[in-house]
């Protein structure tokens, strides 16, 4: 496994956002082995498909620039002419193949890795003018084994030249005895069927080399057990920081739910652990609004609110555990406890009407078995 500087095991794979940057700074997996294979194999096989054609059409070239005219070299415009036209000529025979090289070189490389454009590396690095720095990528491990894959591939593609020359060897010594034109034709035939069997044996090269470099880049993004964890607590924020805010959060919603207890009609209370604040107005409302509810601390500053404000407070145990744990803040309460919320607001609107109030059992009220409980 490889090592952080701090000498910290480097064993976790590259998270999301590890593999983004390194793509943002250019670091990506690359195979120069592919490249060279893919370009010399398709110029190989551009020369053996067109290659006959395109010495053809430069011998016409060549004949045309030997048999001129005895008065064009005597003329400078006239030579200047001819020269300018038969250089034309040959730039579009060989454009096709320039464009099918210019072509290759641009995909090759986009083939491992995919596409990726990167200012931050094509910024310039001053550590790279560091003469100190410069001997010491000379003399790394990168180097070394750079060195040792440029000597096997020289090693191979020097042998199977050598291995292609000693098969034809026969032929290659039969073209002095053949005509010249026969022979030139032979010539360029073998030279294009070499040129296809070097670029063959760069496959071997490729094969190993692009599952080296998928394998060298992940190697070089491998993260700590640390860094992995740092990268997390930055992406979900630091849970104490979190904490805070939702600290902060509840706090402002509780203080905005303290804001209505004023408004409140009656407040149903435990009477010491659960306090709910209800407000019901006739002309605007449909059914009762939970404006605020609270439990220990919480009730107690609701009761505090509703004594201040001279709202009635109501004991009725089972109604206001009812409403905590089945209701909802600026919610209307819930339909099965239309009836025993009913019952009270009758209750305090006797109060408030009439200074009095006919008797209600508030232990008694209608209250459905599924949202009774005997949480005190």
């Amino acid at each position: 496994m490889a090592e952080n500087a701090d000498g910290s095991e480097k064993s976790e794979e590259p998270t999301e956002k590890k593999l983004r940057e390194s793509r943002e700074k250019g670091q990506i997996p690359r195979s120069r082995e592919l490249t060279t294979l893919l370009v010399t194999l398709s110029a190989a096989l551009f020369l053996m498909f067109y290659g006959a054609q395109m010495i053809e059409d430069f011998e016409v070239i060549m004949i045309k620039g030997l048999s001129f005219d005895r008065s064009v070299a005597f003329d400078t415009l006239k030579l200047f002419d001819l020269i300018g036209a038969l250089v034309e000529t040959a730039f579009y025979l060989i454009l096709p193949f320039l464009l099918v090289m210019t072509f290759i070189a641009l995909v090759a490389p986009v083939l491992l890795g995919g596409w990726s454009f990167s200012v931050k590396a094509m910024s310039p690095k001053l550590s790279k003018l560091n003469p100190v720095s410069g001997i010491k990528r000379m003399f790394s491990t990168k180097a070394l084994l750079e060195l040792f894959k440029a000597f096997a591939k020289f090693t191979l593609v020097l042998s199977m030249a050598v291995f292609f020359i000693y098969t034809t060897f026969g032929e290659i010594l039969a073209l002095g005895i053949e005509p010249l034109r026969s022979a030139l034709g032979h010539a360029g035939s073998l030279i294009v069927e070499a040129f296809i069997f070097v670029s063959l044996s760069l496959l071997i090269v490729a094969a190993i080399d692009v599952p080296f470099q998928l394998w060298d880049h992940n190697r070089q993004l491998l993260m700590t057990k640390q860094e992995v964890k740092e990268e997390h607590k930055q992406q979900e924020g630091n849970p104490e920081v979190k904490g805070r805010i939702r600290q902060v959060q509840r706090e402002m919603s509780q203080r905005r739910m303290m804001e209505k207890v004023p408004d409140a009609d009656v407040i149903i209370t435990n009477p010491t652990h659960f306090a709910i604040a209800l407000k019901y107005d006739t002309e605007s409302m449909q059914e009762p609004i939970v404006l605020a509810m609270g439990v220990d601390f919480m009730a107690a500053q609701i009761r505090t609110v509703a004594t201040e404000k001279n709202i009635t407070i109501i004991e009725a145990p089972p109604l206001a555990r009812a409403l905590y744990y089945n209701a909802e803040i600026d919610q209307p309460i819930p339909y099965d406890l239309f009836k025993a919320v009913a019952s009270i607001l009758a209750y305090v609107y006797q109060l408030k009407e009439h200074g009095k109030a006919e008797e209600v059992d508030f232990e008694a009220l209608p209250i459905p078995d599924n949202m009774k409980t005997d949480i005190e």
